[in-house]
């Protein structure tokens, strides 16, 4: 008999409330969670939307709140939950999991001191703040058909939705919604620089006394990518121009803040390819054939090259283990962009079902199936998706072979599969804000005449709550823009006639030029003020300028002339040159959205000097 069936339940509880924050602060929690979802102890969406998370803080806090979700509302799963995650393999992986295994098995946890009974504040209570107020207690809120108002709960209740394997978290609504989205690092995400958005494409490393920039897709694609001074290297020769060559594990030696390059692999903070000595050809392609072999093909694969590795004396065996434990970096991908005829388009994996199951396929206007897609741009009602949508000049089955792309049951239920009328609608969106590029807690709007979704205040001008209220049909900034952009200025404009007049008389125009200024910064690099993350920045630039800024001045009608916003607009990329006259791939960022800008600016008002 288990030694577990001696304890009675409501010693398991009380054991269980006293140890959740000791069990939130594990480490590398990942086995943990797939252990409670394989026992169905935690919803599918709030395990996928805890998988997904990067930083260590906002993981330790996912866990302790799916656990505290577990006490109030599975408390009969409790004797379950000790069960699974006491087995041997578990408890080897945590020590945590194996100190409270001993302290049950030998009843040292009758020793634990006892707890006052739990109460509530009297003004919580006057208040009627003690009510649960958590989001999985919450009913979702249905999508409408139309002015649809995109929100659910973080984690469902539902025991008879089967999800797919790609199966999306929802989201629930928040009362307040923030202003414009852009995000920049918490303070007590300070440390883990390599989550901020300013570093999305680049890491400043350090190997020894020697700075450089690590470039991050050509890390991917296992090229020169550590930059110092005007001269590109790859990891190992970077060690070697530090002077670090002895250590021979360049994973351990360069290191970004406190942490080595080879614990943020490992975290998923980064994906590296394949690195040989003496600057070999880093292993080809994203998925080659080898993502189509058997678990037994593969490591005939790697015992062979590893062999022919040792025999030449290219890389130590040490290293060579590492480098083929590195997983391809396209099994992490999360969007894939496909191409059919002359059609283009981006494929989302979560939201992927089968061929006319999930609408996964975002192109400039709309949502299709993957068979949709195909009719679209071949109009053949014979095409196969499979063949004829291609990824990086390679049909979508090989992602599919290499179990890149899972392909759902038929039985599956999800949203998907299975989607009720408000699914279908709510799926001819998009899932995050044009804006800020995130879903964050708020509700999203979305436009009745494209595939845009936008939070409140991210739009321009704010959405305002009477216009959800409104049954008729609502379009963005975008689409009234585009509406009307043949009819707008017939004859040819001047530049400096323009900046001269009255932004009253253009709150069309300008409101679409910053609009399409932040969903053209996919990174959201110049969205909130660089100071409050880059600690010499005031002292160089003395007068900064960051986008929301320029979107509240909009908003709250403070420019008086259209050159005024314009000089607002141009002093973003004046300061982004000046400051990063060092750093080219910043300093081409700032080039390139401004090159966007004068153009669409001549466009919008048509302007031929």
């Amino acid at each position: 008999m288990d030694p577990l069936d001696f304890l009675e339940p409501a010693e398991l509880l009380s054991f269980f409330h006293c140890h959740k924050t000791e069990m939130s602060c594990m480490e590398n929690p990942q086995t943990f969670l797939c252990q409670l979802r394989d026992h169905n102890l935690i919803p599918e969406d709030r395990y996928q939307k805890m998988i997904r998370m990067k930083s260590k803080n906002n993981m330790r806090k996912a866990v302790y709140e799916v656990l505290d979700w577990l006490e109030r509302k599975k408390s009969d799963h409790i004797p379950l939950f000790w069960r699974c995650v006491f087995k041997e393999v578990i408890v080897n992986q945590y020590p945590t999991l194996k100190l409270l295994h001993t302290s049950l098995m030998d009843g040292s946890f009758h020793f634990d001191p006892q707890l006052p009974k739990r109460v509530e504040s009297e003004e919580s209570d006057e208040r009627g703040s003690s009510k649960l107020l958590d989001s999985e207690e919450k009913q979702p809120r249905s999508t409408k058909k139309k002015r649809k108002v995109r929100s659910g709960s973080i984690c469902s209740d539902s025991d008879d939705e089967q999800p797919g394997p790609s199966k999306k978290q929802t989201l629930s609504p928040k009362k307040k919604p923030k202003k414009i989205l852009f995000s920049s690092p918490k303070k007590n995400e300070m440390s883990e620089i390599w989550t901020w958005p300013i570093y999305k494409t680049q890491l400043p490393v350090t190997c020894g006394e020697v700075e450089g920039m690590l470039k991050r897709d050509k890390l991917t694609k296992g090229e020169k990518c550590i930059l110092v001074g005007k001269e590109w290297f790859t990891p190992s020769e970077f060690e070697r121009f530090a002077g670090k060559e002895s250590s021979r594990n360049w994973k351990q030696s360069i290191r970004c803040g406190d942490s080595t390059l080879g614990k943020l692999i490992k975290a998923g903070h980064l994906n590296a390819a394949v690195y040989k000595k003496r600057s070999k050809p880093a292993k080809k392609s994203q998925f080659s054939t080898r993502h189509l072999n058997t678990d037994e093909e593969d490591s005939r694969d790697e015992e062979a090259t590893l062999e022919a590795q040792a025999s030449s004396g290219e890389a130590t065996e040490e290293e060579e283990r590492s480098d083929w434990a590195e997983v391809s970096p396209v099994r992490d991908k999360t969007m894939f962009k496909v191409t059919c005829g002359a059609l283009t388009g981006t494929l989302h994996k979560y939201r992927f079902g089968s061929g006319k199951c999930g609408k996964s396929i975002r192109t400039e206007m709309s949502w299709l199936t993957p068979v949709e897609f195909v009719n679209v741009a071949l109009n053949q009602g014979d095409a196969s998706w499979r063949k004829d949508i291609l990824y990086e000049g390679k049909p979508l089955s090989v992602l599919i072979e290499a179990n890149v792309l899972a392909i759902h049951s038929l039985l599956c239920k999800c949203k998907q599969c299975k989607p009720k009328p408000e699914d279908l609608e709510s799926q001819k969106n998009d899932d995050e804000c044009c804006i800020c590029k995130s879903e964050g807690k708020e509700e999203l709007v979305v436009c009745d005449n494209c595939p845009r979704s936008f939070h409140q205040k991210c739009h321009l001008p704010h959405i305002d709550d009477t216009i959800l209220r409104d049954d008729s049909q609502w379009m963005c900034t975008f689409c009234v823009f585009k509406a009307i952009e043949g009819c707008r200025y017939p004859d040819k404009q001047k530049t400096e006639a323009v900046l001269s007049r009255q932004i009253s008389q253009h709150m069309l125009e300008c409101p679409y030029l910053l609009l399409y200024l932040c969903s053209a910064d996919e990174e959201q690099i110049f969205a909130t003020n660089p100071g409050q993350y880059l600690e010499n920045y005031s002292s160089i630039i003395k007068t900064p300028m960051w986008l929301d800024n320029i979107a509240d001045k909009l908003q709250w009608k403070e420019y008086q002339t259209v050159g005024e916003f314009v000089s607002d607009v141009q002093l973003i990329f004046t300061n982004s040159a000046t400051y990063n006259k060092n750093n080219p791939e910043y300093r081409g960022m700032g080039e390139n959205l401004k090159q966007l800008f004068d153009r669409e600016f001549k466009k919008a008002f048509n302007i031929q000097d």
